[in-house]
């Protein structure tokens, strides 16, 4: 979506909480109970309630109507009843009054699970100002989110006492939001909430595929999500990212008194871009904040530039180093190279010499030679006929060569096409170090979308901090304008 997104609404089960599975095995019972008996008085056996049931007929539906549906499509008969029958009733309603006692039982026996990269969203985007709604046909939300603790994460709930379908939850959720359905994002796990949130007209619709049902992110697809996603961790769209500078009494208020570690990227973090990546420094009193911080606490600088390029331009001793986006790490006695990074570096090379070969026509593109991976800035290529040209070079290169293609500020690079990023480096220097991130909390500050990768895995117990504009699909929580902000905001660290 173009349109900067105010609010989410979310679905409750199987989004923010594991509780689908309950619903779907109290279900379960009690239909399998009941089209067995119905099969033996009628004559007619039923076959076993089944996941594509729970899927097709009573998933993201009022229970009654859930078990009506499921009932049509079996052939069977039965009366509609009321509310107030009792479970033993063999109405409609008396089914779903059967189901809805064993789900709180097991639920009582059980307790509700809360998916940790949902609730770690859910506080990203309430720093960042979102208005948040959570809609759920059950009539019990109010006492699963109690029980979980995500009640003052939202704004609003809207559940199946106020409305009494999705389509009806998630307008209600709008209009007490007091937000358009445009500037709106909603998430769901259910089919039926998918098609209802692209007949409302949300800006966005996601569904969410937590790998636990075959071919769920398919129909979630079908449904006419736009986007499938298997956690909200990396979900990003447009929004408000708030100034750091400004939220310091936030980011005291979640550091807990706790003692911190500082991640930190170079190029557009602590040292300004420059027209020429090689001219690129550290302003001496920016390295003087970083000793001091290092002093006080564990800091890595993690860079796409070569591990012993970005070592000697920070010139500091006692840092955790990252080179080549994480490929080559050292500091601390510990030290880290992918070894099928090593194996790629012949088909870097050949890529180096091709893309010299495609480029050396193009006036300001220039060509920047990693151990491990050759980037094409331009920077300062002025005609954007020519910049199409670089990009296109590349992609091509990447399909040649089978190494991958990554966008950054006015470049691309081609690296080894390995499962392996800024964020899984982090992770692994967090590891050797034994940091624990309950007890030490992570601050990552970085400007590139390749810093988008820890932004996604550093969790609850970690804030990212994205250098640039105001408006941006980042991950990151709060945002500093430039390498100046960026040193001011590790000064009041260091103080701190």
């Amino acid at each position: 979506m173009t349109r900067a997104v105010e609010a989410v609404v979310t679905d409750m089960d199987g989004v923010l909480t594991r509780t689908a599975v309950v619903h779907e095995r109290a279900w379960k019972q009690v239909f399998d109970e009941f089209l067995a008996a119905y099969g033996r008085r009628t004559g007619t056996p039923q076959a076993p309630f089944s996941t594509h049931d729970y899927r097709a007929f009573v998933d993201g539906k009022p229970r009654y109507d859930g078990a009506a549906d499921l009932l049509a499509a079996r052939g069977v008969a039965l009366e509609r009843g009321a509310p107030t029958d009792p479970p033993s009733a063999e109405t409609v309603c008396g089914i779903g009054n059967r189901k809805q006692r064993l789900w709180l039982e097991l639920l009582e026996r059980e307790g509700p699970e809360v998916y940790a990269d949902a609730v770690a969203a859910l506080e990203r985007w309430r720093r960042g100002g979102l208005k948040l709604a959570v809609v759920s046909a059950s009539r019990n939300s109010a006492r699963v989110l109690a029980a979980v603790g995500l009640d003052a994460h939202v704004d609003v709930l809207v559940d199946g006492n106020m409305a009494a379908d999705k389509r009806g939850l998630m307008a209600e959720a709008l209009r007490s939001l007091g937000v358009e359905a445009g500037a709106a994002v909603v998430i769901e796990d259910a089919q039926v909430g998918v098609r209802a949130g692209r007949e409302l007209g949300f800006g966005l619709v996601v569904g969410v595929d937590r790998g636990d049902r075959e071919g769920h992110g398919e129909a979630l697809r079908a449904a006419g999500a736009e986007r499938v996603v298997d956690n909200l961790a990396g979900l990003r769209f447009l929004r408000r990212i708030p100034p750091a500078l400004a939220r310091r009494g936030e980011i005291t208020s979640w550091q807990r008194g706790r003692p911190l570690a500082v991640f930190l990227d170079f190029d557009g973090t602590l040292a300004p871009i420059v027209a020429d990546p090689g001219a690129a420094r550290l302003p001496d009193a920016t390295r003087t904040t970083v000793a001091a911080l290092a002093a006080r606490c564990p800091v890595a600088i993690v860079s796409g530039r070569d591990r012993l390029d970005v070592e000697a331009r920070v010139g500091l001793d006692g840092l955790v180093y990252a080179g080549g986006h994480g490929f080559d790490i050292a500091g601390q006695g510990y030290a880290k190279i992918l070894p099928e990074a090593e194996q790629a570096v012949p088909a870097v090379a050949h890529a180096e010499q091709e893309l010299r070969r495609a480029l050396a026509s193009i006036p300001g593109a220039i060509i920047e030679r990693k151990r491990f991976s050759v980037a094409a800035h331009y920077r300062q290529v002025e005609d954007q006929a020519d910049i199409d040209r670089v990009q296109a070079s590349v992609a091509a290169l990447a399909r040649a060569t089978g190494l991958r293609a990554r966008t950054g500020k006015m470049v691309v690079e081609l690296e080894p096409a390995l499962e392996w990023d800024k964020g899984r480096a982090v992770e692994w220097i967090l590891s050797v170090l034994q940091i624990d991130r309950a007890s030490q909390p992570l601050i990552y500050i970085g400007d590139d979308e390749t810093d988008e990768d820890v932004f996604a895995v550093i969790g609850r117990d970690g804030l990212g901090v994205r250098v640039g504009a105001e408006y941006t699909t980042s991950l990151a929580d709060y945002r500093l304008a430039d390498p100046d902000e960026v040193a001011e905001l590790l000064a009041w660290l260091v103080e701190g």
